[in-house]
């Protein structure tokens, strides 16, 4: 599962052509000078029954169709459907025809279209994602307008296959390209059946909510893997949710504005349009009509304050914060903070840019975006947090180029004590020693290990010594590598690769092995590690943490329902985790939905909180 926080451009004003230029994310195949044409072809010849056609790199003459949208913006062109099908579920009757400028067809004309059968891949060949059939280079006849559109394929739980997608080719790589579609049997056959065709839902929950690009996600398999506020919970690599479909719209939002929708929401009516695929979600339902959104009535959530005996700890990734930030985000992270959260006791917080952002001048600092956050939480009626940090060496730990983004301790003082152990800094590790038979620290804060090389490019785990009620509490904030550079769910290989998690497996075997030092040096010693670990539960990044006992996850503690921290194409699932020594025998974990499932977020993660006696 690929859960990258991918940069794109705007789906409604970029220009993503069909071809390979400078500039263009994109790969096509194709001959560019054919031996010979292909006359007398329809659509489903073109198609084929495997998702790379049959008559890839070769010229076709007057295919027949019927126009059934038009796209405007983005990778302008149109798309055609044959009346005529051949009766065949494994072939599509539908194609796109790329046209790279305003397109000078209407849907319902009657058409004969000439030009070079390629397969586009959206994002580029080497991505792992699938491709898209289509004609380009066309020469368009229309023969009449005004005529009836073919008839939609409605989609929802009968028509879709529970099972998500074959197995690859052993001999291919593990490909699924050149694989005889199944539709009948897998849900990315059956959507692969139906490329370019029209296809229609009807009153479907929305499972991911709109976005800034103008999309959003519904299911149409209702009730599989529901979480307990209406989403669709990813709980292992074979639980994909085949249901997932995500929805655009065929007109410019200048002309109709994109409904803003939030999980649990329904998309009522009818929604129907072109199948199509891209690299940012898969198979799209471009929306030629579209529904219209009826509330859920999802609201944010709140936790309960912790006891006068209780520590709460808690972690939100803030989402690239820094000081130059509109004053509105300040305040909405820092009304979480003190509404939503509670005021915790102790608050990790991941993505704290330098001062001055991506500006990339070889500013370290964030002294003022930590200022301006901890006055905003004031002013919002919580405490006066003071905060405790290390900053990183200019461009080494990821994140947006000149961002150096970091983890950062807040706490409050009048609850808990920092124990200051001076002399940290970017590139020296913290130690575990013991003063008078307990377990301590030579450096707090201190970073973990930063030397490992599973911290190449990626953020440190930072460690603090903390005292509440007389008891020593050890917290380690993390921010592991992202997934970017995974395979997607519907990747053309089957299964898809997930090439980041070796950094996280190394992470998570360092974070594992400082914690075992810890309970070397005093058996009981209480630890929490917390943070966005950027891996499921179910992930062997966890299994790593928690390797031999040194740490359980909090998250097993809730009901599935309630597991999820993150909500990407569609599927909610965990990233952000707590982790706990077993010297933390009782506690209370909550996963505080706020911002995951909202097409308004002040961030795109939910925050977490939990409560013990030390």
């Amino acid at each position: 599962m690929s859960t990258a926080h991918r940069p794109r451009p705007h789906r409604r004003t970029a220009a993503l052509g069909a071809l390979v230029v400078a500039g263009l994310c994109g790969t096509l195949l194709a001959q560019p000078f054919p031996a010979a044409a292909a006359d007398g072809v329809r659509i489903h010849d073109i198609q084929g029954n495997t998702r790379v056609s049959p008559l890839v790199g070769e010229r076709v003459t007057d295919v027949p169709g019927i126009v059934t949208g038009v796209r405007t913006y983005g990778s302008r062109g149109f798309w055609i459907q044959d009346p005529r099908p051949d009766g065949s579920a494994a072939t599509s009757e539908g194609i796109f025809v790329y046209t790279g400028g305003a397109p000078t067809v209407a849907v319902g004309d009657d058409v004969r279209v000439s030009g070079l059968v390629g397969e586009y891949y959206p994002g580029g060949e080497e991505d792992g994602g699938q491709s898209v059939t289509q004609i380009s280079g066309p020469t368009v006849t229309v023969v009449s307008s005004g005529n009836p559109l073919p008839s939609a394929i409605v989609l929802d739980a009968w028509e879709l296959p529970r099972a998500y997608a074959p197995a690859g080719d052993p001999e291919d790589g593990g490909s699924i390209e050149n694989l005889r579609l199944r539709p009948s049997r897998y849900a990315l056959d059956r959507y692969e059946s139906l490329e370019g065709m029209t296809v229609e839902i009807a009153d479907a929950p929305v499972i991911g909510p709109s976005t800034p690009y103008y999309e959003l996600w519904v299911t149409v398999r209702p009730r599989e893997a529901d979480t307990d506020r209406g989403g669709a919970r990813y709980d292992s690599y074979d639980a994909q949710n085949p249901g997932r479909l995500k929805i655009e719209s065929l007109v410019p939002v200048a002309q109709q504005p994109f409904p803003e929708a939030n999980v649990g929401d329904t998309l009522t009516g009818a929604t129907s349009g072109p199948l199509d695929y891209d690299e940012f979600g898969g198979y799209t339902l471009v929306a030629r009509e579209l529904g219209e959104v009826e509330s859920g009535g999802l609201t944010p959530e709140s936790t309960r304050p912790q006891r006068a005996d209780e520590l709460a700890v808690a972690a939100y990734n803030v989402e690239n914060l820094y000081a130059g930030d509109d004053q509105e985000k300040f305040d909405r992270l820092a009304a979480a903070v003190v509404e939503s959260l509670a005021s915790p006791d102790i608050v990790a917080l991941e993505e704290i840019q330098d001062d001055n952002g991506t500006e990339d001048d070889g500013t370290v600092a964030a002294e003022e975006t930590l200022r301006r956050f901890t006055d905003a939480i004031a002013a919002a009626g919580g405490p006066r947090y003071e905060w405790r940090g290390i900053d990183p060496e200019d461009g080494r730990d990821g994140g947006a180029p000149g961002g150096n983004i970091r983890n950062v301790f807040l706490f409050n003082p009048g609850r808990v004590s920092f124990t200051d152990r001076p002399g940290g800094d970017a590139t020296t590790a913290t130690e575990v020693t013991r003063e008078r038979g307990r377990a301590a620290l030579t450096l707090s804060p201190g970073r973990v290990d930063p030397a490992n090389e599973a911290w190449e490019d990626s953020r440190k785990p930072l460690a603090g010594e903390f005292t509440f009620r007389g008891e020593t509490v050890f917290v380690v904030a993390n921010h592991f590598a992202s997934k970017g550079g995974d395979q997607p769910l519907h990747s053309r290989y089957q299964p898809p690769a997930r090439s980041s998690e070796e950094q996280r497996l190394g992470q998570a075997e360092a974070v594992n092995a400082f914690v075992r030092e810890l309970r070397s040096a005093q058996r009981d010693a209480q630890v929490v590690v917390l943070g966005d670990i950027n891996d499921f539960e179910f992930s062997a990044t966890t299994r790593a943490l928690t390797a031999g006992g040194a740490l359980e996850s909090a998250v097993r503690s809730l009901p599935r329902g309630d597991r999820y921290t993150y909500v990407f194409q569609g599927n909610s699932q965990v990233l952000d985790q707590t982790l706990v020594s077993p010297a933390i025998r009782r506690y209370e974990y909550d996963i505080v939905h706020i911002n995951a499932e909202f097409a308004d977020q002040a961030s795109d993660h939910d925050p977490q909180v939990i409560r013990f006696r030390p």
